[in-house]
Formats: structure tokens, sequence, C-alpha cells
């Protein structure tokens, strides 16, 4: 069976119950989730074996955290035990022109204090097919982006494919620390995955002509990205979701894969969105795009699938897209009708 290992933070998650605010809220729901803890789930759903590996406390929030992702059928025996926290993040859910909200307390978490000696990536990656991680765990601190530099070693001395979805968030690292740590990392990197912001923030690549808030994109903007991604690292394939955000509620939701040897652009087809919940629609896209590519799926293929598997994700209250292969198939081929299965 293929294997995938990912490696990041899982934090527990608190949200008011559906759309309050915090200043109102009197209860908050406990879950789970971050970003490559999301695609482990994916992978998992659709039948792979997905490990992750992360740091986590002994105690009983740290347990919950393993048994949220072991009930997914994700492999947790590579996680490392020990520390005192797990890292949290508060989200509140927006609607129609108000945006939504996350808030982190993660400092000091297991996995923030977590040592390069901590992880064994020879024993870890034994078996794997794909490594991923995202910029949000090298954001976490020196120590992690050590962590992280010595797994893409060792998975790069082992042939197994890397991906990397560079997710900057402006609360964890500057662009500067960024850019420093990111240029390192991507020299391992085979599939990069980014989005409208991502690559000017890091590398300070900018699509031109194109108003993500207005609705307008252009097409030939993204394939300049993605070229120019490719160009400076070396990248096997480069992936770019394409938002349009019109409200909290209301996305148009696309993306483009272009593959470096093939010198081929694939745009997707474009989804119209009612949001549910799209905290980890990054993350599913991702999931799918290393299922489609793993699978053999060409250019077309892999993204349409890696897309439709996101849509499906924005209808889907949490961070984990608890969604079916057939179920992502059917979508990708064009029912989107979402009349009742009986």
């Amino acid at each position: 069976m293929t294997r995938v290992v990912t490696f990041g933070e899982l934090m527990v998650r608190l949200q008011p119950f559906n759309y309050e605010r915090f200043v109102q809220a009197n209860t908050l729901e406990f879950t789970f989730g971050g970003g490559e803890a999301n695609v482990a789930v994916s992978l998992a759903n659709y039948g792979l074996d997905a490990a992750f590996v992360t740091k986590l406390p002994e105690h009983a929030i740290g347990q919950a955290a393993v048994n949220s992702l072991r009930r997914y059928g994700v492999d947790t025996s590579k996680i490392v035990r020990g520390g005192d926290r797990v890292g949290i993040y508060y989200n509140e859910k927006g609607a129609s022109q108000r945006g939504s909200v996350c808030i982190y307390d993660r400092a000091n978490s297991a996995i923030q204090l977590a040592k390069p000696e901590d992880f064994n990536w020879d024993e870890i990656l034994e078996g794997a097919d794909w490594f991923h991680f995202t910029g949000i765990t090298p954001a976490l601190g020196e120590n992690a982006v050590e962590i992280t530099r010595q797994a893409c070693k060792a998975a790069k001395a082992k042939g197994i494919k890397i991906s990397c979805d560079l997710n900057y968030r402006g609360k964890l690292w500057t662009r500067e620390q960024a850019r420093q740590a990111m240029s390192d990392l991507c020299q391992y990197v085979d599939v990069c995955i980014s989005n409208e912001e991502d690559a000017k923030d890091v590398f300070g690549i900018e699509a031109e002509e194109t108003n993500i808030y207005g609705g307008k994109l252009n097409h030939e903007g993204y394939k300049s990205v993605a070229k120019q991604l490719a160009d400076r690292f070396g990248f096997e394939k480069v992936a770019i979701t394409l938002r349009e955000s019109h409200s909290a509620s209301d996305n148009g939701w696309s993306a483009m894969l272009y593959d470096a040897a093939r010198d081929e652009y694939c745009f997707s087809k474009k989804y119209e969105l009612r949001i549910i919940d799209r905290v980890g629609g990054g993350d599913s896209f991702g999931g799918g795009l290393i299922y489609a590519l793993l699978n053999g799926k060409n250019t077309q293929a892999a993204v349409e699938f890696a897309v439709a598997a996101s849509a499906l994700k924005h209808t889907i209250e949490g961070d984990y897209n608890m969604v079916t292969v057939a179920e992502v198939e059917k979508l990708a081929g064009g029912d989107g009708s979402g009349r009742i299965q009986r």
C-alpha cells in the first residue's frame, strides 16, 4: 500500500457554536486540526497508508489529539510523546461581509519546544513513498526549521517525493524569516502548493493584473508565478489555488497545476461555493493532489480531483475532510447537483 508521511502541529480548535462571535459565546466547541494532520486524514479516507508525525504531551488532551486521528485510520505510531501543552487556536466563523477570525495560543507547545534529536527520520520514513509538510511548521521556531530540514534530507536520500504547501502565516513569523527558511527548505521539494498570496509574501513573486477581492483573476499571471517558482527551485510541479472571495460565505474556487517537465499548464473548472467551514480548504486540496499524483492521474485530472476534494471540504464542519474517493470523483466528473442519495 502507498505510504505517505506528514509532519506538523496538531492543535486544539476552540470555536463558538454556529456563527456566534467570541464576545457573545458562552460555550466553545472542542475539536482538533492542523495543516499536515488534515492532509493525513484526507489520505487515510482515500485508502492510503497515511502517517502523521508530531510531538504531543502524554496527558489526556494529548491523547485525545492522537485519538482524533486514529478514528479515521491515520497511523499515529511515530508521534513523539512529551512536553506540557497542546497548542490552541480559537476560530470565529465569518459570514457574509464579516470575515472569520483566528487567534493562536500555541507558544511553548510540545512541538514548538521539540528538539531535532526527538525524531529519527530514517526510521520514520522507512517504506514511505511521499513526505509532506507546510510552511506553518518551520514558522514555529529555529528548532522546527532544523527538524523539517532533517526530515527533507532523509526523504531526499531515500528517493521519497516531497511536497510543501507554502502556507505563509504572518502571525507566526515575518516575511524575511519565511523567505530565508523556505528558500532553504524548498530546494528539497518536488511539488509546491501555493495560493494567490503565499508566493508574493514568501518569495516576492506576484501575479499581475489580479484582484482577488474584485473577482478578477489573470490566468497568464498565475502561469508566470508557477514558472518562476519552478525555475527558481527546480520544482517538478507547482499547484496554485485560486480563491475569489466574494464574501465570507461565498467564494469562487479553482486551481492551476503546472508540470515543469512538459511545460504544461492546466486550469480546473471553477466552483461557486456556499461555505460551511473554509478552515482546512487548502489542506484538502493538498491531500487530493497528493492522492491524484500517486495514482498516476494526468495533470488535468489531478487538478480536477484536488479542486473537487477541496470544494467538498468547504461543506464540512471542522478541519478534517471526511469524503471518499467516489464522492470526489463524482463531483469532478460534473455531478454537483447535491441531490439526495437514496
